[in-house]
């Protein structure tokens, strides 16, 4: 039973009320979703591409390969030179999967 609307579950018509609400807010719900979807596609379809900027380039990641395997330099000092932290130099040098 809600005390604030004056809705009894309780009997058949307090459970078509509430069952009605429940209904218009999924029904919002989808609708949002919907709008989200067609927005993030018309992005794309601009050339937008969402999330985070990479922090290392190409080059970046070519040169702590160079360092790596020279052995001039570890994991930690490649990734101080480049000015970020080892595990986002660890991620750029993982290899990449095919999807």
């Amino acid at each position: 039973m809600s005390l604030t609307e004056q809705i009894d579950t309780t009997t058949p018509q307090g459970r078509l009320i509430f069952n009605f609400f429940a209904m218009l807010a999924q029904f919002e719900r989808d609708l949002i979703a919907e709008r989200t979807k067609a927005g993030l596609a018309a992005a794309r379809a601009r050339g937008r591409v969402g999330g985070r900027k990479k922090l290392l380039s190409d080059a970046d990641v070519r040169q702590a390969k160079i360092w790596l395997d020279a052995k001039t330099m570890n994991q930690q000092q490649a990734a101080r030179a480049l000015g970020v932290g080892r595990a986002t130099l660890a991620r750029a040098l993982r290899p990449r999967e095919a999807t």
